[in-house]
């Protein structure tokens, strides 16, 4: 649950109690768009800034342990005995052939391969000149971690994001309010009951657009957020 902390920057932001508020991000890579429309938009990031300890880690992975493993893999190699190959190259047996069915059985479309066939990746709507298109090309712009807190008032939906590039969503307390939208401007659309770790929800705008976020943060703020927007 959001700490006392959280909750009072909300009310402060807010300017009363907030009826639910959770922690949330885009979970997927957001798509490339247009370059004119990149361009219009200030050409903002597109994408989260890493910790210089990942990059870090990375080099190490990459000049440490995958010198170790091919070098591990080359020795186990030259210990085999030659033999080994040789009485398998005078095996016989019948060449190997692949059945019909299993040719033809990658030519299924899975969902997974139709949402790499969606341009939009299941991100938004599709169209860059709306207001989630417009949101989305910013979402990086108010802070490089892609977690931004979703406040639910009376009369308005508010989000939120803190300048910190790392961030605990229980003790977060220096989140600044980034955009608003009045209920007449936009809905948040979810349901109860979701399985954890994989519910979302989608803000949904009057001109038709649509932005879905996941990864929800703390599960108590998320079952309380989707039950209050599900109701």
């Amino acid at each position: 649950m959001a700490k006392r902390r959280v909750q009072r920057r909300a009310r402060k932001i807010l300017g009363e109690e907030p009826v639910a508020l959770v922690w949330c991000e885009i979970h997927r890579p957001i798509p490339a768009p247009p370059k004119d429309v990149h361009r219009a938009a200030g050409k903002g990031r597109l994408k989260s800034r890493h910790h210089w300890l990942l990059y870090a880690g990375a080099v190490v992975f990459f000049f440490v342990v995958v010198p170790m493993i091919l070098i591990d893999l080359l020795g186990r190699k030259l210990d085999q005995p030659l033999w080994s190959g040789r009485s398998r190259s005078h095996q016989t047996g019948q060449p190997q052939t692949t059945s019909p069915d299993t040719q033809h059985s990658g030519r299924g479309r899975s969902p997974e391969s139709d949402r790499e066939q969606d341009p939009a990746n299941g991100v938004f709507d599709g169209d860059w000149n709306l207001t989630a298109g417009q949101l989305l090309l910013r979402w990086y712009g108010h802070s490089p971690n892609p977690k931004r807190l979703v406040m639910l008032a009376r009369d308005r939906i508010c989000v939120a994001a803190s300048p910190r590039r790392r961030l605990s969503p229980t003790k977060a307390d220096d989140f600044q309010a980034v955009t608003e939208f009045t209920l007449d401007q936009a809905r948040i659309e979810g349901e109860a009951g979701q399985p954890r770790g994989y519910a979302t929800f989608r803000i949904c705008f009057t001109d038709g657009s649509w932005l879905e976020v996941g990864r929800l943060g703390e599960p108590e703020d998320a079952d309380h957020f989707l039950r209050t927007v599900s109701s």
